[in-house]
């Protein structure tokens, strides 16, 4: 496939924070760019500390105080926001999960109290939240476990005896749609709740859900808790957030901090076509990446080395794969030829 081009580009000039030797670098827009080089290149450094905060100012006014540089040049006006993702979990409570987190939960809940059942019982949306009182279950407060406090030694979570686990009241869990509970629902991996809203003819549910599978977290249970999910998950569910909502006319910069840690290379593949849907609706991405198989796709690449601390932080490459593979003093180009 050709390499994308773009008028829209970043110039970071004389960028000299931690290990970074004065060095101007241009970071081209609406495409893929990526950076690379071996651990303490200085790649952190120049994007986290250096170019993100810098445009953040330029675009909010406000931000974390940017590493030393001199100053920030070229066309960016077709950013409005700037994003940083990184492998933070989404939610520390374990009430957080990932229906809840891109907002399809909402809407789920809205289903059940549309049933017949509900409206004889007088259930509202909130009854089938397991956060507020109503219609979880009162012993275990909606977290379908008791926790028992030991003085010395770890805490001992017990599945909890009133529901059985299922986080609601009796009387909630016999609203069904379609012949399925509430907690029938959250049991359900993403992909079988997207073939049963499909096939039931529940769009809006299905297309907010549809992020998640196209990001490859199909597997992941509805009411998984998020303080179980690994980093690079939590990572998939903030970018499937932003898939979600990417039809929007203000264009963004998606900075990424190695999104590939931990991920099998055909999961790689479906993180790319994410990618690649951002940046068709307009959007801008910025990756640190050390994973030649995402490296290889990029458009442009940004080269620091040649090798790490004191030794490194210059300008070693810069360009298409093609070209960089071409610069003998660069690490990665040693590896990248026989990926090309």
């Amino acid at each position: 496939k050709k390499r994308r081009t773009s008028k829209y580009s970043v110039e970071v000039v004389g960028a000299r924070e931690n290990n970074l030797k004065n060095i101007d670098v241009t970071f081209p827009l609406e495409m893929l760019t990526v950076v690379t080089g071996v651990s303490g290149s200085g790649k952190s450094t120049l994007v986290k500390k250096i170019l993100f905060p810098a445009i953040q100012k330029k675009l909010t006014g406000f931000s974390d105080k940017a590493g030393q540089f001199s100053e920030l040049k070229g066309n960016f006006s077709n950013i409005k926001h700037i994003e940083f993702i990184d492998q933070n979990p989404i939610g520390r409570s374990s009430r957080s999960n990932p229906v809840t987190y891109i907002k399809a939960y909402d809407d789920i809940r809205a289903l059940f109290a549309k049933q017949k059942l509900s409206k004889i019982r007088n259930f509202a949306a909130k009854h089938f939240s397991f956060n507020v009182d109503g219609g979880r279950c009162e012993t275990c407060k909606g977290e379908g476990e008791v926790t028992i406090e030991m003085q010395f030694m770890a805490d001992v979570h017990l599945v909890c005896e009133t529901c059985n686990g299922k986080r609601f009241k009796k009387d909630v869990l016999e609203v069904t749609f379609e012949n399925k509970s509430i907690d029938d629902v959250l049991n359900m991996t993403i992909d079988d709740a997207i073939s049963f809203f499909d096939t039931h003819k529940q769009n809006k549910i299905k297309d907010k859900l549809q992020p998640l599978q196209d990001v490859g977290l199909g597997y992941v249970t509805l009411g998984q808790s998020s303080s179980t999910l690994s980093g690079g998950e939590a990572q998939r569910i903030k970018l499937a957030t932003f898939l979600g909502k990417g039809n929007t006319k203000d264009k963004a910069l998606f900075i990424f901090d190695e999104p590939t840690t931990g991920l099998h290379f055909h999961d790689i593949q479906k993180l790319l076509k994410s990618f690649y849907a951002l940046i068709e609706k307009g959007h801008s991405i910025i990756v640190v990446e050390h994973n030649l198989d995402l490296i290889k796709c990029a458009d442009y690449i940004v080269d620091l080395g040649p090798e790490g601390g004191e030794n490194g932080g210059q300008l070693v490459a810069f360009g298409t794969p093609e070209e960089v593979v071409k610069v003998k003093e660069s690490v990665t180009a040693k590896y990248l030829k026989d990926k090309i």
